[in-house]
């Protein structure tokens, strides 16, 4: 898993069907500073600390036939721990 900050939006006109609701955002990966695109789901912002997974594992959580989808958001890091 890699954790990062949200650093912008993806935009496109045409979507491909079968993806759920959500949106493709850009995320630095801490530490490398290396951008890729996310998947998300949970309604993540920009400037946001998120936790992704890749790979098959981002894949096998959309139903059905998985799609062209490599990365996937599946937490927000809270920035201050509860004490």
């Amino acid at each position: 898993m890699i954790s990062g900050v949200v650093t912008g939006q993806v935009w496109a006109t045409r979507r491909i069907d079968g993806l759920p609701a959500g949106a493709f955002l850009e995320v630095e990966a801490d530490g490398s500073g290396a951008k890729l695109i996310a998947f998300d789901v949970l309604g993540s912002g920009v400037g946001e600390r998120v936790l992704i997974a890749q790979g098959s594992v981002a894949a096998g959580w959309f139903p059905g036939p998985p799609p062209p989808v490599d990365a996937l958001i599946i937490g927000s890091i809270d920035p201050d721990p509860p004490e």
